[in-house]
Parts: structure tokens; C-alpha cells; sequence
């Protein structure tokens, strides 16, 4: 599993024009699910995500988490981050997981995020997505999770 996360003042994500998901302050999180992910990964990458201390405090250090700030949560799924791109000029897409066992997933991560309390929206697996954020920092983080760890 591979998240790329950015802290963000806003996001949005549309779907032919509708509005998907929104959030103000908080985290946008692009993810990527492999075929061999599981439970454990997910948890370990919430975990992980939603302790990141990468807000400011009062002075301008990053002390603060998203739950901290009381900020949100955009969870977009995308496989592409999945790619290997280590042979010719058309990525591979093989580690990624099939369309079902990823919606799984990113659902599951969708939920693990609210349980926690923390505000989360979503944009909609498989659809063709614009997604807009204003990246605050500018901070990007990217976070792989395999077998229950983070490396």
C-alpha cells in the first residue's frame, strides 16, 4: 500500500462536473493498493497517516497532527501509484490490486479513518477524477505500508 499525502488548506475531488468530496484544513491522501495488501496494512497506514506530525504549532514547528487540528481527511484511490516503471516507456500496472480487492481496500481505509473521529470524504474508485487541492507548505509525504509495517 502507497500513500502520497499532502497537507492541504482545501481539496476537492469531482467526478464529470459533480463534486465528489471536499475538505478544508487537513490531509489529502492519493492511494495506491497492491494485490497483496490486507487489514494490517491499512490499519498500519491510518495509524501512520493520522499520527503524522506535520501541522504547525504556535511556533511554526511541525508538532501537530491532522487529528490535532481537528482537520479532515480526502481519501482518492489511485492504482497508478502502483506503477513500475523500470522497463520501456509504458508503465506496468501488475502490482496493483484487481478493481474489487481495491475498492475493498480503500473502503476499508475510508472507515478505519472515521472510526478514529476524524472527518473523511472520498472520491468514487474507478471513475475518471479531477482532483484540486491548495498544498499548504508546501508538505507531500509519501508513506508505503507492507506486511503490517511502514517503510
Amino acid at each position: 500500500m502507497r500513500a502520497v499525502v499532502q497537507r492541504v488548506s482545501r481539496a476537492t475531488v469531482t467526478v464529470a462536473g459533480e463534486t465528489v468530496g471536499e475538505i478544508g484544513r487537513g490531509l489529502l491522501v492519493l492511494l495506491g493498493v497492491a494485490h497483496d495488501d490486507t487489514a494490517a496494512d491499512a490499519r498500519a497506514l491510518v495509524d501512520k497517516v493520522l499520527g503524522l506530525r506535520i501541522f504547525p504549532d504556535h511556533e511554526y514547528k511541525m508538532n501537530r497532527s491532522v487529528v490535532d487540528v481537528a482537520g479532515s481527511v480526502l481519501v482518492v484511490s489511485q492504482f497508478t501509484l502502483l506503477a513500475d516503471v523500470r522497463k520501456g516507456r509504458r508503465p506496468s500496472f501488475t502490482a496493483a490490486a484487481p478493481p474489487d480487492a481495491g475498492a475493498a481496500m480503500v473502503d476499508a481505509v475510508v472507515d478505519l479513518v472515521a472510526e478514529r473521529g476524524v472527518g473523511v470524504a472520498t472520491g468514487r474508485f474507478g471513475a475518471m477524477m479531477e482532483v484540486e487541492l491548495v498544498n499548504a507548505g508546501p508538505v507531500t509525504i509519501v508513506v508505503d505500508v507492507t506486511e503490517g509495517r511502514v517503510h
